[in-house]
């Protein structure tokens, strides 16, 4: 007949409740991952010529070109404005992902970079 091989630690913790409480981190932390999916970033550049939302999947939604910021001469800071748009938006998503995960990770564990 196998013995508990924890048996003789009195007081430790109870695995079950181990079990139950991973189990509703998961939970919580899916629930967090669908709900930041499901955000919208919002950036722009060139004093607003240029705007942009991409959702918290890393998807392009929306991108705005104000007509004056065409310039058939220098299509180079058209480019530029929307490559610092896309990006800022992108940056502050990741960051409210990384943020939000780090706030569930038990302490010490930094796990917001897995996600």
């Amino acid at each position: 007949m196998a013995r508990n091989q924890f048996a003789g630690f009195g007081g430790g913790p109870n695995i079950q409740q181990l079990m139950r409480q991973a189990q509703k981190m998961q939970e919580q932390m899916a629930k967090a991952q669908e709900e930041l999916d499901e955000k919208v970033y919002e950036a722009s550049a060139g004093g607003g010529m240029v705007t942009c939302k991409v959702s918290g999947k890393r998807e392009l939604l929306e991108l705005t070109i104000k007509p004056e910021a065409v310039d058939p001469d220098d299509m180079e800071m058209l480019q530029d404005m929307i490559m610092a748009a896309v990006n800022e938006a992108l940056r502050t998503g990741e960051q409210t992902r990384e943020e939000t995960m780090e706030k569930m990770a038990p302490a010490g564990m930094g796990m917001g970079r897995m996600f």
